[in-house]
């Protein structure tokens, strides 16, 4: 579905000025633990749309970071930018409530919402009593949600997200609400190619990783009978540039790939035929293993500079960084290697401005 088109009237003069979209591009907001905390999304919403960014992406953590709420708060400050969650997981709320989440803001901001799913982290699920989500589970939920914006009643449902006698939300709802998947294994992209609108790679993927992935979305697209430039494939490259402080960029880039191989190095290690002897020192290393939580939100300064010892160079290559005229250049890179679109990850609107500024000007 594309972007709803404003005029100059309806946006106000604020926005009748503003620069032409770049919907090629997106960023999350609340990058990362969250920043300075929930309220700094509605600033960060309001920026990434006066610098002219297609999409912001939410993603959700179980602690100040409820994907409705800061949906429905950057849907409300925007007029023309894209609001999409990447991700919420389809399996901690009733399926009825996230089809009337979703409807509600699809309607609310006139058609720029995307509802994004995950698989999510299985020893998370595991410690609070949750199933593990399977691809099938994700392939059923999508059809169910699809079918009731079409205003279907599904009766006695019994598929891979439970059983359910009867599920149903408005016979009246004939809704376009794009699907999004963020995928990382096979299985998963596959199911992204023959069922999402959407598919959004992980951060920190090589090009030769990129390329893979966006052909097995696109093959499998075709082979499922859909047009395989229907389906967009997101890369996720991390951006942060020079102009940022040492300690800053640290955070961003170490601490962050680290919150990764904490939560889930096997597969990242696996995704990009990394060395698995240099994750298992990571793990045996007593600074890494005296942290209590995420990195990239519990570690000190000193211990992210000691953390970037055992991370190889080699595996943080895959990002933007460098000057603003470096970080553009690598942003278009990305283009070639496979991706349709790029998120900037990692970054405020704000720390991303010099770069887009670059970017504009190739």
């Amino acid at each position: 579905m594309t972007d709803p088109v404003h005029t100059a009237a309806q946006l106000g003069d604020r926005d009748a000025v503003a620069p032409e979209a770049l919907t090629e591009l997106g960023c999350y907001l609340l990058a990362g633990a969250g920043g300075d905390g929930p309220a700094s999304l509605v600033a960060e919403a309001r920026r990434g749309e006066e610098l002219g960014l297609g999409t912001a992406f939410i993603s959700e953590r179980w602690n100040v970071k409820e994907a409705a709420t800061l949906t429905g708060a950057a849907c409300a400050v925007t007029s023309r930018m894209r609001i999409a969650t990447a991700a919420t997981n389809h399996n901690t709320r009733h399926p009825l409530i996230t089809g009337s989440w979703a409807t509600t803001l699809h309607r609310l901001s006139n058609g720029r919402f995307t509802l994004g799913i995950g698989r999510g982290i299985g020893a998370l699920y595991a410690g609070f009593g949750i199933p593990a989500v399977t691809t099938a589970q994700m392939e059923d939920f999508a059809a169910v949600m699809r079918r009731l914006w079409r205003g279907e009643v599904v009766l006695n449902h019994d598929g891979p997200i439970g059983n359910y006698p009867v599920l149903f939300l408005d016979s009246d709802f004939r809704e376009d609400i794009p699907l999004a998947l963020v995928a990382f294994g096979p299985r998963t992209l596959e199911l992204g190619g023959r069922a999402f609108d959407d598919v959004i790679l992980h951060t920190y993927f090589p090009p030769e990783t990129v390329r893979r992935c966006v052909t097995t979305v696109k093959r499998a697209a075709e082979k499922a009978g859909r047009d395989p430039d229907s389906v967009r494939v997101w890369s996720c490259l991390a951006t942060v540039g020079d102009h940022l402080p040492e300690e800053l960029r640290l955070q961003k880039t170490v601490a962050r790939l680290a919150t990764y191989l904490q939560g889930y190095g096997d597969l990242m290690v696996t995704t990009n035929d990394w060395d698995p002897a240099v994750l298992q020192r990571f793990r045996d290393d007593p600074v890494v293993q005296s942290i209590g939580g995420g990195i990239d939100s519990k570690a000190t300064s000193a211990q992210i500079e000691h953390i970037a010892t055992l991370i190889p160079d080699q595996w943080l290559e895959p990002a933007a960084t460098g000057t603003a005229q470096q970080c553009a250049e690598r942003i278009r890179d990305e283009f070639g290697y496979g991706a349709d679109r790029v998120i900037l990850h990692g970054a405020t609107p704000d720390e991303l401005a010099p770069i887009l500024d670059v970017y504009r000007g190739q």
